[in-house]
């Protein structure tokens, strides 16, 4: 479990979208923190802060907290919206979270051995991820940053399931639970060069054009009179 992440916020006093876009461009991104048996809380962030923090993969995988004042709330993000063309946060869920119940989150899965892996060094294939990330359940305690997958040993038309994970202590996998198993990563055949290229027609290419000869041009009849 990570804790190294810190965000100060501060009480969002107004509500609605007019609001939400005023604040936005304050420099300003509204957030919701909600769970742990309390009521919803709106509040506001320091945009361009959040968005270095967001930049690094642990943050969205530890545990969060959240100031104001002498105040301070541990949370974990629980969703979030981004523009979609330019680099700016819109909204943010935070789940407040206590020590003594579970929290469900995705996890990043981390392929080690890919370069080496039987499949690709030896048998010369590639590898094909079907899965980045996972859904865990587990304390806070030992929520994972990520999940390292060792694929080093992987051979050519092999591949991993859910099952073949080596879960840290402590945590579950929920779609285990729901009898679900399916594919994170496979070692496939590498596509052939050649199958890439599109053919090229000859440049000399010489076409065969059939010469008619002009039909003799027919004798003028003779306009004399006899």
């Amino acid at each position: 479990m990570s804790t190294g992440f810190a965000l100060e916020v501060d009480a969002r006093p107004d509500l609605g979208t007019g609001s939400s876009r005023r604040l936005r461009r304050q420099g300003k991104v509204p957030a919701i923190i909600y769970g742990g048996g309390r009521e919803p809380r709106a509040v506001v962030l320091d945009h361009a802060r959040l968005l270095r923090e967001m930049e690094r993969e642990a943050f969205h995988t530890s545990i969060l907290t959240l100031t104001r004042g002498d105040v301070s709330q541990p949370v974990v993000v629980k969703d979030f919206q981004r523009h979609p063309s330019r680099r700016q946060v819109l909204h943010l869920d935070f789940l407040r979270i206590r020590e003594d119940e579970k929290i469900s989150l995705n996890v990043p899965l981390h392929f080690i051995g890919g370069d080496v892996a039987v499949g690709v060094r030896e048998q010369g294939g590639e590898v094909s991820v079907q899965r980045t990330e996972v859904e865990v359940s587990c304390l806070p305690k030992d929520l994972p940053e990520n999940i390292e997958v060792d694929i080093s040993e992987l051979e050519l038309n092999q591949r991993l399931h859910l099952t073949d994970i080596e879960i840290p202590e402590g945590v579950e996998l929920p779609a285990l639970v729901q009898g679900l198993d399916p594919s994170i990563v496979t070692i496939i055949p590498r596509r052939r060069e050649e199958e890439d290229e599109v053919p090229e027609l000859e440049e000399d290419l010489e076409l065969e054009i059939p010469v008619v000869e002009e039909e003799a041009e027919a004798p003028a009849e003779d306009e004399s009179s006899d």
